[in-house]
């Protein structure tokens, strides 16, 4: 029976030793709540490590402890923590993909003991996992994980979330590795981030950093479809709306009640990191009080910041500023009974923090770049009583579905203490309307909701991507074909050229056929039984250069040319080609704003190419310019025709489908196959599905029976025919 296996930097587990025995404690954070529906189910488990340096005569003691809790150690040195963790991960990859660039670190170093510790989780997970496991692995200290395990076990179900943000390509490039670590990522079935902005970045980067295409939220790649989506993560909603009840929070919020001596509490919780935004924080509410007299003695701002990394010089140096912006506030407005800063530099158990959060009437969560962000969660669900008032950063994911706070851009602290005084202000009856709402929303998609979505869709990507692969012509399918190719008397093979019989080219005229694609054909075109057709977009005038000499039928321009028998060329009759004159002055002014693009005229057809140009841009044209002309060559009874790299319009009446029809009719074939790798070639396989076998060349997304990975593939099959 299969099992699914969770794999983080980190167990849900805190370790201590004391008196030379060891205590586990289990986490109670979010992740580890939501989580615990699955690692603590019958086989499944959870592999991470430890969190502290295990002598190697203690790892056993370790390991069966662990194990009675589902959770599997991974040992790591101190220094594979300095250099992996403290190193590649907190001061390469953090910084980076939090747009604090300035701070990224590119050290060998740093790097090799990311990939010899990424390598060591492979080993551990290996040494649990099975074929048919599901393998969920979490963070940016595991980028290269999915790749490896997929390497062991290529029929695996591996998904991988990460919780941080995904930055742009312009900032990921920086990074000299970036091409193993999407390598590795792509290892998955289905990649998860918490917003849709997050997806775009890294189906950019991977498009543009590596080889492969994209479709929607789809990225193909030679031999596998990868899926990139959004899943915003919740928190254990019902938890946080339980806890202002329970005995323990409401004796904690009667001691703050004769304590803290403020009419109205604005909270702020982070970790130490200069992402969070905590200085413009503070300087933001610093001009509240300076703008707005009145609010001197009447309001506080209760922050908590938790101790993290500080002794990196960066953190250290923000801590150093918090200090000082703090006192020298403190120091300037306090009065004899009134402190405007209460600052704590330490971590607060979740009972204090419930009772901050139900005693607060203001939560400030600003970051200037954060994953997602579940203090603000947090915060809303312990609103019982459903008032109060979330100021939130735009550049928190949370700020995509938390739209009912008040959005702000952390780097304008006029904007940020113009929020302030606004929900210092706003009515009672508003405050209840923005909270049930955001409310709603955070039990709605709760922790356990996440978890679920998560792993339903990992399960439909990897059933679907498994129907894919049913199709991809395998040695058994190879043998079939040929059997039943060798039964058949006449046989008929419809090749398209570009991207079945040849690789593409980004110049058009350099993709002539090569001395192996001669031999093929000629094999092919020797046997008495085989009748081979070339079908294909180009000019008549290529297709005579390169195959004019030889025993083959050749059909051009989509049909619009044909020549069969060893005869003259013929053109289909009734075309008219006097459209071009209206049309080729449009897309000349499409080549005109795209630099590396062309037009290539034909008899009855104009294709505009844009294999040269750069990435993205291509794209952005070419959706533009089909947007743009669609009702107008309908219109005028003309198609348009999205191919690799270039769009082409022709003739309504000519189509390569129609063009095999026409070729077929009166002949009898027992055996038919046809093969391409574009929109042009659905058409032929619409047409004969029921009576050919059909193979789309690159894509699995296609009318086509089966599909081939890629041009060398295709020469395979037909060299085995």
């Amino acid at each position: 029976m299969s099992k699914t296996i969770i794999v983080s930097n980190r167990l849900p587990v805190k370790i201590s030793r004391e008196d030379g025995s060891y205590e586990l404690k289990m986490s109670e954070g979010g992740l580890a709540t939501g989580l615990g529906s699955v690692y603590k189910q019958g086989n499944n488990l959870w592999i991470g490590w430890c969190g502290m340096d295990v002598p190697k005569e203690d790892e056993s003691i370790i390991k069966d402890r662990l194990s009675k809790e589902n959770l599997a150690p991974v040992f790591l040195s101190e220094e594979e923590i300095h250099l992996y963790y403290e190193g590649f991960s907190n001061e390469t990859l953090w910084p980076i993909f939090h747009y604090m660039s300035t701070y990224a670190q590119y050290e060998q170093s740093y790097w090799d003991s990311y990939q010899s510790v990424n390598q060591k989780f492979k080993e551990r997970v290996l040494a649990f996992a099975e074929p048919n496991d599901v393998i969920w692995i979490h963070d940016y200290q595991l980028l290269l994980l999915p790749g490896l395990v997929r390497q062991e076990l290529p029929d695996a179900t591996i998904g991988f979330f990460q919780h941080i943000p995904f930055p742009s390509y312009e900032l990921f490039r920086l990074i000299p590795w970036r091409k193993n670590l999407l390598d590795g990522m792509l290892g998955s079935d289905l990649i998860g981030f918490h917003t849709f902005d997050d997806v775009r970045h890294f189906t950019s980067a991977a498009e543009r950093l590596l080889p492969v295409q994209t479709t929607a939220n789809v990225i193909h790649t030679d031999d596998r479809n990868i899926t990139v989506d959004a899943f915003p993560m919740g928190i254990d909603a019902d938890k946080f709306n339980s806890l202002p009840s329970s005995p323990e929070v409401l004796e904690i919020i009667k001691n703050y009640d004769d304590a803290l001596g403020c009419k109205k509490i604005v909270l702020s919780i982070d970790r130490l990191d200069y992402s969070k935004g905590i200085t413009q924080r503070l300087q933001a509410f610093e001009k509240v009080l300076l703008d707005h007299p009145k609010y001197i003695e009447q309001i506080c701002l209760h922050m908590i910041v938790v101790p993290s990394r500080d002794t990196i010089p960066q953190y250290a140096e923000l801590r150093d500023q918090i200090d000082k912006l703090v006192g020298n506030i403190n120091a300037r407005f306090r009065t004899a009974s009134w402190h405007p800063i209460h600052y704590f530099y330490r971590s607060f158990p979740i009972e204090q923090l419930s009772a901050l959060y139900s005693k607060s009437e203001i939560c400030l969560v600003t970051p200037m770049r954060d994953g997602m962000n579940l203090v603000s969660k947090e915060y809303i669900a312990s609103r019982t009583n459903n008032d109060g008032v979330l100021i939130l950063s735009e550049m928190a994911g949370a700020s995509k579905e938390l739209t009912d706070a008040l959005i702000v851009n952390p780097n304008n602290l006029g904007e940020l203490s113009d929020a302030i005084v606004e929900a210092l202000e706003m009515p009672a009856s508003e405050q209840t309307s923005r909270m049930e709402s955001l409310k709603q929303t955070v039990t709605k998609f709760d922790i356990k909701h996440w978890v679920k979505i998560f792993m339903d869709q990992l399960k439909e990507v990897k059933e679907t991507e498994q129907s894919r692969r049913a199709r991809h012509v395998n040695k058994d399918l190879l043998a079939s074909f040929g059997a039943k190719m060798s039964a058949a008397k006449k046989r008929a093979l419809f090749l398209d050229y570009d991207g079945t019989l040849v690789n593409f080219k980004a110049n058009i005229n350099d993709a002539s056929p090569d001395q192996e694609l001669y031999q093929l054909i000629t094999k092919l075109s020797n046997d008495d039984r085989n009748q081979v057709v070339i079908i294909s977009g180009r000019k008549h005038d290529n297709l005579e250069q390169w195959f004019g000499h030889m025993p083959v039928d050749l059909i051009a321009e989509h049909g619009a040319w044909r020549k069969v028998d060893g005869q003259q060329w013929t053109e289909t009759p009734n075309l008219s080609d006097k459209w071009k004159s209206t049309v080729r002055p449009m897309l000349e002014s499409y080549s005109d704003r795209t630099p590396g693009s062309f037009i290539e005229e034909k008899k009855y057809s104009l294709a505009w190419h844009y294999r040269k140009v750069e990435k993205g841009l291509g794209e952005l044209r070419a959706n533009e310019l089909i947007s743009n002309m669609r009702y107008f060559t309908r219109e005028i009874n003309l198609q348009l025709l999205p191919g690799n790299k270039v769009v082409e319009i022709k003739n309504a009446e000519i189509n390569k489908g129609k063009a095999t029809l026409e070729y077929l009719y009166n002949k009898e074939f027992d055996f038919i196959l046809a093969m391409g790798d574009d929109h042009t070639d659905e058409d032929i396989f619409a047409a004969i599905n029921d009576i050919a076998i059909t193979i789309k060349i690159g894509s699995s997304i296609s009318e086509a029976n089966y599909y081939l990975k890629n041009v060398a593939e295709a020469r395979n099959l037909l060299q085995s025919l």
